[in-house]
């Protein structure tokens, strides 16, 4: 009795903490899965409290629950536009960027650990995929908005990594644990079990919970509760019949995240919440598992495994996977950075501890010290590179002219609210002006504390507001004609995507003449979205930039029909990973040593703009390229 009320006195004061601790580091910009991984190792064997944890058992079972409800929260928030976006790089990162990352970590291993090769890779193995709770948190907990392509790209493998991971460290585990090498048949074919039951699991599962949602009739308090448990069946089901539960129940989540549900936003919410418990309990009882004295042994060898999975094996094996991609240079850095290692390896690593294999502890050791590593130079840097490759996006202004109202469960309607605003599409207009779908519903108007009713209203005016019911797939259309117009300029985040801006619409040879633009008689027909469609390729997202002579354009806005905006950016500046003080001083530290170095003459190389104001100041000769003066 005693010891179960200290267990909920330590588990409630663990989250308070936790949480209050998450609060605190987002103001220095820590990673928050570190907070959490940290306040674990300070609880734990080595802390002030002591908390001793070893058993793996457990801590498998737990973190195997934990990662079913995360990837189906990350499922949920998964749109079908971004699978279609992303589906093809992110899988080949998700197969064969594993496998390629996997074997180069693992070479580092060998050669830095006294592991034979087949060990080696196992270790490679336990690091080679990205985490998804790593990378959905940290994508998510600043408020970050990159550009949708190389955002959904990171969230789609980092979803459906997992399955590979897996197959690759069971099976590794099992050849050291049992002394063979041979690799037959039977394992790919375990592969390729896991993939293809797997991912039929998911969509049926996906499906069938989206149709029971919405045909039994529960009280609204069940339904988040319904369907978490049909996630965790999915998960479980697909792991009976021999398939991957993680890709499974991410497919479900994002098959049942598409559908129209009943209580939607309280499932949302919830899930939200549920998974935010799941990251916290998770990576605390990781950090319990360590002994931090017990890491010092393999703390060099572990930070060289890191850097070089960091450095080479991870930049190495996406530049290979996204080489058939129109991604940019800067892209393909920032893709190569956000390489987040997270819960899956250090769960990935108690496989081998479970199967007996010798020496299980150090593997565990191993990728706690990698995931560490991530953590602090990754998670802590990703921000930064992110604004520093023009990644980040200015964030999207909020619809202050919108209200939304929940109904009742069983209502397939939104009921929305609109303030008429001096820049909306339809103020001073005729309401039949409106283009209103079968569906949708005008049902008042209040003006001036009057309630308009429907008939009676003729001209929307400045400050009225409008409420209708309409279904969710047709708000998108009202929300098009009755919020206000951005104005090009007007706001500050507006500025990183271009001087000024055009309408996509306009014709490009317009802005040729100005820019004295190369392009053929043909492309000056153009409309500018068609140009930039042309020459970006059918996966054009916001942020996108086109250099085209003496200026660059970017796309500042789009739509299910195309580009509606394209900034144009005078004097494109090129993105500086440094800050430009400390590339000054680097160039006047270098200039300094070269000529302090008695074999560098100054006749032999090119006078700079400052070199050259600095002597005719002076009086003195001017260095010129030819050593003449």
């Amino acid at each position: 009795m005693e010891f179960a009320n200290q267990l909920i006195f330590m588990g409630g004061a663990l989250l308070l903490v936790s949480i209050l601790a998450g609060v605190l580091s987002s103001r220095i910009g820590a990673p928050l899965l570190l907070v959490f991984l940290g306040l674990g190792m300070f609880f734990g064997e080595d802390g002030p409290l002591g908390i001793s944890f070893d058993n793996f058992d457990l801590a498998y079972l737990i973190g195997s629950l934990a990662l079913a409800i995360i990837l189906f929260d990350g499922g949920l928030r998964t749109p079908y536009r971004s699978i279609k976006l992303s589906w093809a790089p992110a899988s080949l990162l998700a197969t064969v960027g594993v496998i390629i990352t996997s074997g180069l970590t693992g070479l580092f291993a060998w050669a830095v650990l006294d592991f034979g090769l087949l060990p080696s890779l196992l270790v490679g193995a336990i690091v080679g995929s990205t985490d998804a709770a790593a990378v959905f948190l940290l994508l998510h907990q600043r408020g970050m908005d990159l550009k949708r392509r190389v955002g959904t790209t990171l969230e789609v493998e980092s979803g459906v990594n997992d399955p590979m991971a897996i197959f690759l460290t069971i099976t590794l585990a099992e050849l050291v644990s049992t002394g063979v090498t041979d690799i037959t048949w039977d394992i790919a074919q375990s592969f390729l079990l896991q993939l293809g039951v797997g991912a039929a699991f998911g969509v049926l599962g996906g499906y069938a919970l989206a149709w029971l949602v919405n045909k039994l009739e529960l009280a609204p308090g069940l339904y988040p509760v319904f369907v978490i448990a049909g996630a965790l069946v999915v998960f479980g089901g697909a792991q009976q019949l021999g398939g991957s539960g993680f890709l499974a129940v991410y497919l479900a989540g994002i098959i049942a995240g598409n559908k129209r549900l009943r209580a939607n936003q309280l499932i949302r919410r919830f899930h939200d919440g549920i998974a935010w418990v799941c990251q916290i309990g998770m990576f605390l009882m990781l950090g319990f598992l360590v002994t931090p004295s017990s890491l010092l042994p393999d703390l060099l060898p572990a930070g060289l495994i890191a850097l070089g999975l960091m450095f080479v094996a991870r930049p190495l094996a996406v530049a290979i996977c996204l080489a058939p991609f129109n991604f940019s240079r800067e892209e393909r850095l920032f893709i190569a950075w956000v390489g987040l290692r997270g819960a899956v390896p250090i769960f990935l690593a108690i496989i081998p501890l479970l199967q007996g294999v010798v020496g299980g502890m150090q593997y565990f050791n191993v990728a706690f010290i990698v995931v560490l590593s991530s953590l602090i130079l990754q998670g802590w840097t990703v921000p930064l590179l992110a604004r520093r490759l023009n990644i980040e996006l200015p964030p999207a202004p909020e619809d202050k002219g919108k209200l939304d109202f929940e109904l009742p469960s069983g209502f397939d309607r939104e009921m929305v609210g609109y303030r008429i605003a001096d820049t909306s599409p339809m103020v001073n207009k005729s309401i039949d002006a409106l283009r209103v779908p079968d569906r949708v519903r005008i049902l008042a108007l209040l003006r001036e504390n009057v309630v308009v009713p429907r008939q009676l209203i003729k001209t929307l005016k400045p400050n009225d507001y409008l409420l209708a019911v309409a279904p969710p797939e047709q708000v998108l259309l009202l929300d098009r004609q009755l919020l206000p117009r951005r104005r090009s300029g007007a706001k500050r985040e507006d500025v990183t995507l271009g001087d000024f801006s055009f309408p996509g619409t306009t014709a490009l040879g317009a802005i040729s003449d100005v820019y004295d633009l190369p392009v053929t008689k043909q492309e000056r027909e153009m409309p500018l979205a068609d140009f930039l469609r042309k020459r970006l390729g059918k996966t054009v997202s916001v942020g996108d930039r086109l250099p085209l002579g003496a200026i660059e354009l970017v796309v500042r806005d789009l739509n299910d029909e195309g580009i509606t905006e394209v900034g144009i950016w005078l004097e494109p500046a090129q993105p500086q990973l440094l800050p430009e003080r400390l590339i000054g001083l680097f160039h006047r530290a270098t200039a300094v040593f070269r000529r302090g170095l008695p074999w560098v003459s100054t006749t032999h190389h090119e006078a700079s703009a400052d070199e050259t104001e600095q002597a005719a100041q002076e009086g003195a000769p001017v260095p010129v390229k030819d050593g003449k003066s």
